[in-house]
């Protein structure tokens, strides 16, 4: 047993190894990456960490070794590569190209917006939120309140009428 371990690290048996089943190696990545580049660095690291660890790694199971390290790998990548876009993605959101007054004005009209929901009377209020901003139907709206649609449908437009006054003097 101990022999197997020392076989791997010598030099001459590890490079037959590596013709052994480098192209294997490669085209199970490149079938996993979709991208013969990808698949060749990844290759190369799960080399490097059969090196790294020939000694605890038996000749019988060389292949298992290599097969598995270089899956882990390549779900590594996967993986950071989602991280990343994730990223990318909250800084885009974060970035803005307005300038610093206008999301000022911006920031101030929600605020506006805000406290004229805030004064519509509770019945026009709550039709309003139910609907504009938990997307719910009239209908769904009627039945949770227990009233008409035809008295849903004049809540929202009493609604809408008191906010066109008053964003209308913003």
């Amino acid at each position: 047993m101990i022999q197997d371990f020392k076989k791997i690290c010598n030099p001459k048996v590890f490079e037959n190894i590596f013709k052994t089943y480098s192209k294997d190696l490669k085209r199970f990545l490149y079938f996993k990456f979709g991208d013969i580049a990808s698949a060749e660095d990844v290759m190369q690291d799960t080399f490097v960490k059969l090196w790294d660890n020939c000694t605890n790694v038996t000749f019988d199971k060389v292949k298992s070794y290599l097969f598995t390290i270089a899956n882990n790998l390549f779900l590594n990548v996967k993986k950071h590569e989602q991280i990343v876009r994730k990223h990318q993605k909250i800084l885009v959101k974060d970035s803005t190209n307005e300038s610093p007054e206008f999301l000022m004005l911006e920031q101030e009209f929600l605020v506006k917006i805000e406290n004229a929901i805030a004064e519509l009377p509770e019945k026009q209020r709550e039709v309003f939120l139910l609907n504009r901003i938990e997307k719910k139907k009239y209908k769904e709206i009627a039945e949770m309140k227990g009233v008409s649609v035809k008295a849903i449908e004049k809540h929202m437009h009493n609604a809408l009428k008191v906010l066109r006054e008053k964003i209308g003097n913003i």
